[in-house]
């Protein structure tokens, strides 16, 4: 397992954009597949990107391709969410994770390292 610890999310206005940032402790993490998901209340938990330990090769939800763009540098050990024109209904914790993995894992289950969330709320 790796930790990870998001950053970046706040209040936007909509049609505005946020850069979320996961930063992972650790020296494997370019072996590591990483995600973001997200969970509005009441809501359940799902995925928003994922992107592969290399970062060649990326997923995302049907609804959010084109306003989201998920990255990583190995360099860093961080991955980023960039997030633009930013509607209310975006609003929800995020949450990174990650999983050792050569393939792009995309279910919940998939991931064993989960940072604790961070908030985006997203104003009409």
């Amino acid at each position: 397992q790796v930790q990870l610890v998001e950053s970046g999310g706040g209040l936007v206005q909509a049609g505005g954009s946020l850069r979320l940032s996961c930063a992972a402790a650790g020296r494997t993490f370019n072996r590591y597949a990483m995600a973001w998901f997200r969970q509005a209340p009441g809501k359940e938990r799902d995925l928003v990107a994922a992107i592969s330990w290399s970062g060649d090769s990326t997923a995302y939800a049907d609804s959010l391709k084109g306003r989201f763009t998920l990255s990583r540098d190995n360099a860093k050990n961080t991955a980023y969410l960039q997030m633009n024109s930013l509607k209310p209904e975006d609003t929800a914790v995020y949450y990174c994770a990650a999983k050792s993995s050569l393939g792009i894992p995309t279910l919940m289950s998939d991931f064993d390292s989960w940072g604790r969330g961070t908030q985006v709320t997203v104003s009409s």
